[in-house]
């Protein structure tokens, strides 16, 4: 399963460590607790969209640009994880789907 959340501490954390700052630093600009930043991080925690926007303010980095960049992460992984899935529901039995057509409705 793809969890979004883990996806965004890597990016959040990348732009941290690519702009050379620390924990603090980012916690004393974002105005967010340091412990509470750090489970961003780690993906333990979900991020408010008013929470992000103040992380990428500190972080000096476009909110696009974060969600872009872990939408290409969702991507990649949910590559990775169809061709699993793929090879398991070749070998799955396939469901019956019942048409509109074949539902009969009354009124009791």
């Amino acid at each position: 399963m793809v969890l979004f959340r883990r996806l965004l501490g890597d990016v959040l954390r990348a732009h941290r460590v690519e702009r050379g700052l620390t924990l603090r630093q980012v916690s004393q600009e974002a105005r967010v607790s340091l412990g509470y930043i750090s489970e961003i991080e780690r993906g333990q925690k979900e991020a408010s969209s008013e929470l992000l926007a103040s992380l990428c303010g500190a972080l000096e980095v476009p909110l696009s640009s974060v969600l872009r960049s872990v939408s290409d992460a969702v991507a990649l992984e949910e590559a990775a994880l169809g061709s699993a899935v793929d090879a398991a529901v070749a070998g799955a039995t396939p469901i019956p789907v019942t048409r509109r057509e074949d539902v009969v409705a009354s009124a009791a």
